[in-house]
């Protein structure tokens, strides 16, 4: 049943990212040890850590993937670049990350080319805290853009008003919430405004870590979304699982199309729709879908990629994870609309099985 699986994933974030254990955050079915570097066991746990926007999918499928084979996963949820410096500095067996590895960064990296595998799409949503509006908001990216360098300051200002005629917006000051970490949330998020808005690529541009001209910082998903609910007046952006798991509501964004929409699995997967169409073969998967053309597309959406190294030198712990994530992309991908994400295409996950194939097991780079 959707609800009950969804609220049990939740009590497992809220668990595992409560401010006391910020750096050591865990899985249902791990540990309460942090990753450490592979120790050639065979019986070892995977480690892994990064991304909280995927967190909730992720939580279900490590502990059902240890219920069914008895491998344990043991996942940091610290953010995107946290994540990335974690593999890069090979203290884990894969990384996780909303925000493709750079060119640099994927040059830096000890052990070898990195190999980058979507697993789920998603959605970052414009979430708010108004007591006073019940109705959907409407906005857009350039106003978005605004609010978060602070030229727009107050929720009844004109150009909010011209978007929600008939909604009496409070006179009430505009909070901005944001990541206070490395966030591939953020990425997207500022991926998507800098496409949207020229104040914003003039200034802040796009990064998983950039300097915010104005507002409060929040620590993972969990902790932006902690801020928006306890603050009247925030506005902040989050994955979609995290808004509803905390009942807050969500924006409706312009499109390209210049259509209103508000963040759903169909949404999402309508922006995907195109581009996985014209991936070319040699594709390493880092791509963007922000503002995706089509009438139905959710303009702030995103892959979410799990990253592992293209040579596994630790040949049970390099099958281990390959055999956990066929699993995930077809067994685990079942799961994703109940938990608020869109699944994988069954084109791409063709394709990513291919990919897979490739990973040499045993190896060294």
């Amino acid at each position: 049943m959707k609800i009950l699986a969804f609220a049990t994933t939740a009590a497992i974030t809220l668990a595992a990212c409560s401010p006391s254990n910020d750096n050591t955050r865990t899985d249902s079915a791990s540990t309460s040890q942090p990753a450490a570097a592979s120790t050639g066991t065979s019986d070892a746990p995977l480690t892994g850590a990064g991304a909280t926007f995927p967190y909730p999918i992720y939580s279900k499928w490590f502990s059902d993937y240890a219920a069914k084979t008895g491998v344990k996963i043991n996942y940091q949820s610290i953010g995107s670049g946290g994540g990335i410096r974690q593999l890069s500095e090979q203290t884990v067996d894969f990384g996780a990350s909303d925000a493709p590895m750079s060119d640099d960064e994927m040059a830096s990296a000890k052990g070898g080319p990195v190999q980058h595998i979507p697993t789920v799409l998603g959605a970052v949503c414009i979430t708010y805290n108004l007591p006073e509006v019940k109705q959907t908001l409407n906005i857009t990216g350039d106003l978005i853009g605004d609010i978060f360098l602070g030229k727009v300051t107050k929720w009844n200002d004109p150009r909010i008003a011209a978007l929600n005629k008939g909604v009496p917006l409070p006179n009430r000051d505009i909070v901005v919430v944001h990541r206070s970490d490395g966030s591939g949330t953020s990425y997207v998020f500022t991926d998507y405004l800098t496409t949207v808005s020229a104040g914003w690529k003039g200034g802040p541009g796009k990064g998983k870590d950039v300097k915010w001209p104005v507002g409060l910082g929040g620590k993972g998903n969990e902790g932006v979304t902690g801020q928006v609910k306890q603050t009247p007046g925030a506005i902040g952006y989050v994955e979609l699982a995290y808004a509803r798991q905390n009942k807050l509501p969500t924006a409706a964004v312009r499109n390209a199309a210049g259509k209103f929409v508000e963040p759903s699995i169909d949404a999402v997967t309508a922006a995907a729709a195109g581009v996985v169409q014209k991936l070319p073969p040699s594709s390493d998967y880092r791509i963007s879908i922000v503002n995706a053309p089509g009438a139905d597309a959710y303009p702030i959406s995103s892959f979410t990629w799990i990253l592992l190294y293209k040579t596994q030198p630790n040949a049970a712990k390099g099958k281990a994870l390959l055999d956990f994530l066929h699993w995930a992309l077809h067994d685990g991908e079942q799961l994703a609309s109940s938990l608020d994400y869109a699944p994988m295409p069954a084109l791409l996950v063709a394709r990513l099985d291919t990919t897979l194939a490739t990973i040499r097991v045993g190896a060294t780079p």
